[in-house]
């Protein structure tokens, strides 16, 4: 089949990001052929600052070799301005007559640096700061002058600011307003932020109106004058005052541009056969200049240009951090406040600290800090979710690590603080040095692009927080910029939630369906998706769903813990961890007759056989159900154990009978699937012996009852529980637990433990489900009574009377 014809104009960032998208997904599909007009090929224009500063060099900054173009099959056409679209044959022209024609036009001019109409603008040593030849420029006059002017006090002047002075040059900041970035940060904020730069060596003149620019007897400029009669030299100036989309191409071609080119959710213009991606576009009124949105819009044109006909572009949150070395500042959202809104601020001006979080109906609606940055992502996903945070308002500002993270903090100072020597996937062992390596050799903006390259979080995705912090830590304000959205994996532009949202309100009954009708980028899907989508499935109709065992893990599919010299452990279910001796015999006799090697109990009470090969697994299983047992799912994402301690029945202290708690908690929750592993435990007084506090769903006996306590995490980033409420009978524990099991099991997204679910949800949400309204929580508890009735069925009977028996044949030595 012929190709289509692609032209894309602007070799920037936007748009060659979205013909890196397009080739992912459908190579072959088109011709394509680009035009830039700058000499280079593709650059990271955002890395200008670090190259002005001398921490880079233009080489560095490169995204895209040639090569690369060239192996691509890409037509590069550099230092060509496309002047001319002639939309009714499908051609574009360069002003040297270069022509191509096109199916499809992409464009993505990015935008012009605003220079100031006033008298000298035009004079030789007065520049803007948008790209190389600019920054060549003012190497250039570093070299040979001493006076530099910036006008504009915003993250660009200010960067620029910044790397002249490094240069060597006295460099001098004007600001038509009271305070520096005005647009991103609050007063107090901003004056941190001038003490810190003036430190440094910069100067400012804040509330000055520029003038003129004087020209010298050369005819260089020479001096700045300003409105109110003052004037300072200057044998260079730099015009950092903002920038306006670069519309002036689809202005004469006749597209619709009202402060930028106006596009649609799928980033089309009025003319359906052009889009347009980056900052040359005005999507619902609003023109970004960050790379994030950018990257964002590129993803949703290349799903369309390939016709894959998903996706869809919303919208950006944003963030801003300044690369300026040593200075930490971060904002995000609505940082100034407005009516109905509260502020919460920790100032600290002598210590260089300065944190304000603006609140709105209990959640964060914008966020401004200075020194001490770490908790900025965090409030900035805060934001993004719209999380309800009044259960942590009087502690907001102390940082995520007060909300019961003992010991590990806030994920980007922790993982900031790792050597490189820290492994931080275990499953491919990836060490932080390699990962941070490859972000900066390869120019990795994404978690995809961090897997592709090093593996890293691309196997059980345990990981996947410090990988994302990682980036975070490593690419700075580039990253935190995050997606307003997060695809489940690379098959598909849907969200977890779009993805469960569709499976119930479509009716979707097989994974097959649902991948067809949400339009999946891959035929199969992938370990990620496909497991995901087995748990969405079974969670919503339990009584209909077929189980994809294919969809499973390893474990999963042959219920066992593979051990890392290939065998397989078993642990058998003792409900509440309440045994007797005719069960301790059975298994020991069990253990003997298959030459068991090591017999161990577990962190929850239970006897673990391991050393068991592939092979004896239906035997063995088959002697455990005969002599009463069931499977304790130690191998799922699902219900694991129900630790006990003595309580009543032996303890001196205990005031509830806590085993027999137990029992009927693992009686009644036993086999059911989960978004990740979920452990209960019940301790018989205050003194927690069962560690309840640290579980996902505790139980804490009272001389008036029991506390419930949910979200707890022992593993290896520790948690303790959050209190959900106080019941007074044994009933109601069983109802609240089975409650807001089905309230986790539904909302959750797959591999998603309860710690960060209930830090995501945030505590309100969960008791107003399980809580507040009895009714609500008597919903959620019988749907999950029915889902019981249809899991509680031991996998390893019937495995061990020969359902998949093929599973645990040994492989055929062929040579």
């Amino acid at each position: 089949m012929q190709k289509q014809k692609l032209v894309l104009v602007g070799n920037g960032m936007a748009g060659v990001r979205t013909l890196e998208e397009l080739l992912k997904i459908a190579s072959d599909k088109y011709d394509i052929t680009v035009f830039g007009a700058e000499p280079h090929p593709n650059y990271n224009r955002i890395l200008l600052s670090p190259v002005l500063a001398g921490e880079q060099t233009v080489q560095d900054i490169i995204i895209n070799e040639m090569d690369w173009y060239e192996q691509n099959q890409i037509h590069l056409h550099i230092n060509k301005k496309v002047t001319k679209i002639d939309r009714k044959n499908r051609i574009v022209f360069t002003e040297d007559g270069t022509s191509a024609e096109y199916d499809r036009l992409l464009l993505s001019t990015g935008s012009n640096p605003f220079i100031l109409p006033i008298p000298g603008a035009e004079l030789p040593g007065v520049v803007s700061f948008r790209d190389i030849s600019d920054v060549e420029a003012m190497l250039d006059a570093s070299s040979r002058y001493r006076n530099a002017v910036v006008i504009g006090g915003g993250l660009l002047g200010l960067e620029a600011a910044n790397g002249l002075m490094l240069r060597g040059m006295d460099v001098t900041v004007v600001h038509i307003a009271p305070w520096l970035m005005d647009r991103q940060l609050d007063e107090p904020a901003a004056r941190l932020l001038q003490q810190s730069l003036e430190a440094k060596g910069l100067k400012f003149l804040l509330e000055k109106q520029t003038g003129a620019l004087v020209p010298g007897e050369s005819g260089r400029v020479c001096a700045v004058s300003f409105k109110d009669g003052d004037s300072i030299p200057a044998d260079l100036v730099v015009m950092a005052v903002g920038i306006r989309p670069n519309t002036e191409l689809a202005e004469s071609a006749g597209l619709y541009c009202n402060r930028g080119v106006v596009v649609n959710d799928t980033l089309q213009t009025f003319d359906p056969r052009i889009y347009a991606v980056g900052e040359c576009v005005s999507h619902r009124g609003v023109a970004y200049g960050l790379v994030a949105p950018l990257f964002e819009q590129a993803k949703v044109a290349a799903n369309h240009l390939a016709e894959y006909g998903i996706g869809c572009y919303t919208g950006s949150l944003t963030s801003t951090k300044l690369k300026v070395t040593g200075i930490d500042l971060f904002s995000a959202g609505d940082y100034m406040g407005a009516e109905g809104t509260d502020a919460i601020v920790l100032s600290d001006p002598a210590g260089g600290n300065y944190k304000k979080v603006v609140l709105k109906d209990n959640k964060v609606v914008g966020a401004v800090l200075y020194g001490d940055t770490t908790e900025g992502s965090w409030y900035f996903d805060l934001l993004r979710e719209g999380t309800d945070v009044s259960d942590i308002r009087s502690s907001l500002l102390f940082g995520q690590h007060n909300l019961g993270d003992s010991g590990h903090g806030d994920p980007h100072a922790r993982v900031a603080a790792m050597p490189d020597s820290a492994e931080i996937c275990g499953c491919n062992g990836v060490c932080k040095g390699d990962i941070v390596k490859a972000i900066r050799d390869k120019k990795l903006f994404t978690l995809d692009e961090v897997r592709a390259h090093t593996k890293a979080s691309s196997s059980c995705g345990s990981c996947t927080g410090l990988v994302e912090s990682l980036l975070a830590v490593t690419v700075g304000g580039d990253y935190s910029t995050a997606p307003s959205k997060k695809p489940m994996c690379g098959c598909t532009e849907h969200s977890h939630d779009e993805v469960r949202e569709t499976i119930t309100r479509q009716g979707i009954k097989s994974i097959p369906a649902l991948m067809h009708f949400m339009e999946w980028k891959t035929p199969d899907g992938c370990n990620k998706c496909r497991t995901a989508l087995n748990y969405y499935l079974l969670c919503a109709w339990p009584s209909e769903y077929v189980d994809d065992n294919q969809s499973r893990y390893i474990n999963e599919r042959v219920h066992a813990n593979i051990q890392k010299d290939g065998t397989y452990s078993v642990i058998p279910r003792i409900f509440g961890g309440d045994t007797s001796p005719k069960q301790l015999m059975a298994i020991a006799q069990i253990a003997e007759r298959w030459e068991v090697p090591t017999v161990k109990f577990t962190g929850g009470q239970r006897l673990d056989l391991l050393g068991i090969r592939k092979e004896q697994l239906p035997g063995i299983w088959k002697d455990l159900s005969e002599a009463g047992f069931v499977s304790g799912h130690a191998y799922g994402k699902a219900m694991r154990t129900v630790k006990t301690c003595v309580g009543s029945q032996w303890c001196r202290f205990g005031t509830q009978d806590s085993t027999t708690m137990g029992i009927k908690l693992e009686e009644l929750t036993w086999g059911s699937w989960t978004p990740h592993k979920f452990k209960l435990a019940v301790s018989g007084c205050p003194r927690n012996c069962a560690e309840a506090t640290i579980k996902d769903f505790g139980v804490v006996a009272v001389d008036s009852g029991w506390e419930l306590h949910i979200g707890g995490n022992g593993g290896i980033k520790v948690r303790a529980t959050d209190f959900l409420c106080h019941v007074k009978t044994e009933e109601e524990v069983l109802e609240y637990c089975a409650a807001f099991m089905q309230v986790y099991r539904e909302d959750a997204h797959y591999l998603e433990r309860t710690a960060p679910w209930v830090e995501r949800r945030g505590l309100t949400y969960v008791k107003e489900r399980v809580v507040d309204d009895a009714e609500q929580r008597k919903v959620y508890a019988e749907r999950f009574y029915e889902s019981q009735k249809y899991s509680q069925d031991d996998p390893w009977k019937a495995r061990g009377e020969g359902v998949d028996a093929h599973e645990y044949k040994p492989m055929a030595i062929l040579s």
